[in-house]
């Protein structure tokens, strides 16, 4: 048995149990030095104390203080420097009983000053190393330290620095998790998510830099380009991952019901509330709340939304009494926000609440370099839904997918693979299967010049007709929210 555990009290051993099972528990070192420190001083009545440790340039420096401000390390009067100074040169531990008579303190200033009577100091020392020392002194009558306070220092010193160690690895081996974790993204992509072009590789980086926090996101992006998959990725690789991930289209969702909706209400709020109704903030409580086109919201629902972002209360329609839910907000528009703030569609308090961080998705023209990854990717998956087998893409069909514009992005080339797989006849998807929609700039339809409304114009009468007039599916085809389609519909006189 360790000499120094045999000179050790029965109570000082059961003390050294518990500050084992207490400083093991404790993950961060600033966390564990502060509580060692509070736990020496305690168990032997001190008065003051600290502990010094090397830094990264072989110096040593305050890590944590008890009784004193870290300011008044500074000062030659305020400590025995020299009993640091020579616990730190030799290794060796120092104890005085009473320092007032102890003749090795006569030149220390600090000792008259401040009327200091027991002293004792022990060296960090881990591995062989010395990492540092704990220093504790006590005024007046209050402690006379013995030897073996002595001993119980030296011994709890020893649990210190191998408590301080793993908590260093542990923040060192977290901090490197995290990197790893960032670059894996950054070179692997997320599952689902497919690109090697450089602007997805810069969308992978900032998704790993986003995974492990709460902060607000706002993904921008045109439609199609697989915004709700970046934040269903997002939130089940972060740490919220085994919590709810909650979607709500907030242009899909009558402009009456978008509260309710969202933040619930109580039996009797409104004709037909006929029970309490809990809303989607309170279902993604511990999780992320996804607002896809969060650009449609009223203007009294993005005040409603604003203060909950600021304090993360809500209230339910028809009730009085706030609630709390712990949410990650993930917002997503294909809209330009700054021009819906200018023409007073969109609170400008609400966008810098919500783009703390942006992530812009990049449209598939910009990343052409990706299609042929996609449709390897969207071949695979529907001819196993649709249980057919595909044996290639004609290099003929691949150029033409390459070449065209992608007006719906991703979205519609998935849609247009699916279209050809259902089609194909000899497992070969050629220019015939792809049926894409008229190029642009062909046929006279769409030329330079246009404006966007008579672009959209077209482009919702193409896709109307491509789904029979089935206008869920023309809203899902072109990423827009089905009141769009409906409301365009009617103004353009389209059906």
């Amino acid at each position: 048995m360790d000499k120094t555990i045999e000179n050790i009290p029965e109570q000082y051993l059961k003390a050294l149990l518990e500050i084992s099972q207490q400083l093991n528990s404790i993950r961060e070192p600033e966390e564990l030095l502060r509580n060692a420190l509070d736990i020496a001083v305690e168990q032997l009545s001190a008065d003051r104390g600290f502990i010094l440790l090397k830094d990264e340039t072989g110096d040593f420096q305050p890590a944590a203080v008890h009784g004193m401000e870290k300011a008044q390390l500074d000062k030659m009067e305020d400590i025995s420097h020299s009993t640091v100074e020579k616990v730190l040169r030799t290794g060796k531990p120092l104890l005085t009983f009473d320092a007032l008579s102890d003749e090795r303190f006569n030149e220390a200033q600090s000792v008259v000053l401040h009327q200091i009577r027991s002293i004792a100091c022990v060296p960090l020392i881990l591995k062989g190393e010395l990492q540092g020392a704990i220093y504790i002194d006590s005024q007046g009558q209050r402690a006379r330290f013995s030897r073996q306070s002595l001993h119980f220092l030296e011994a709890f010193a020893n649990q210190a620095a191998v408590a301080l160690e793993n908590a260093r690895l542990l923040s060192y081996f977290r901090q490197e998790n995290a990197l790893l974790k960032e670059e894996f993204h950054r070179i692997f992509a997320f599952r689902g998510i497919i690109g090697k072009s450089k602007a997805m590789q810069q969308v992978f980086q900032l998704m790993g830099k986003v995974l492990n926090n709460d902060t607000t996101l706002l993904i921008t992006g045109e439609t199609g380009t697989g915004k709700e998959l970046i934040a269903r990725a997002i939130h089940y690789n972060g740490l919220r991952s085994k919590k709810p991930f909650v979607p709500v289209n907030c242009g899909a969702i009558p402009e009456s019901l978008i509260e309710s909706e969202l933040f619930g209400h109580k039996k009797g709020a409104f004709t037909g509330a006929i029970s309490d109704k809990k809303g989607l903030v309170e279902m993604a409580n511990g999780g992320t709340l996804f607002l896809d086109e969060v650009g449609e919201l009223p203007l009294p629902l993005q005040v409603k939304l604003l203060r909950f972002l600021q304090d993360h209360e809500f209230t339910p329609v028809g009730d009085v009494r706030p609630r709390k839910a712990d949410v990650r907000i993930i917002a997503a528009t294909n809209r330009d926000l700054r021009q819906e703030i200018r023409e007073g569609r969109f609170r400008q308090d609400l966008f810098y609440r919500l783009n703390v961080i942006n992530l812009h998705l990049p449209p598939l023209r910009e990343r052409k370099k990706d299609i042929p990854l996609l449709v390897k990717h969207f071949v695979d998956v529907y001819q196993k839904k649709l249980h057919k087998q595909i044996v290639s893409v004609t290099p003929e069909a691949m150029k033409q997918l390459e070449q065209y514009p992608w007006p719906g992005n991703v979205r519609e080339l998935e849609n247009t693979i699916e279209r050809a797989v259902v089609v194909d006849a000899d497992g070969k998807i050629d220019t015939d299967d792809l049926m894409l929609l008229e190029e642009p700039g062909a046929g006279g339809e769409i030329e330079p010049g246009m404006t966007l409304e008579e672009v959209s114009r077209i482009l919702l009468e193409k896709t109307l007709k491509a789904t029979d007039g089935n206008k869920t599916r023309t809203a899902e085809m072109m990423g827009v929210s089905l009141r769009w389609v409906h409301y365009k519909s009617k103004e353009w006189g389209l059906g």
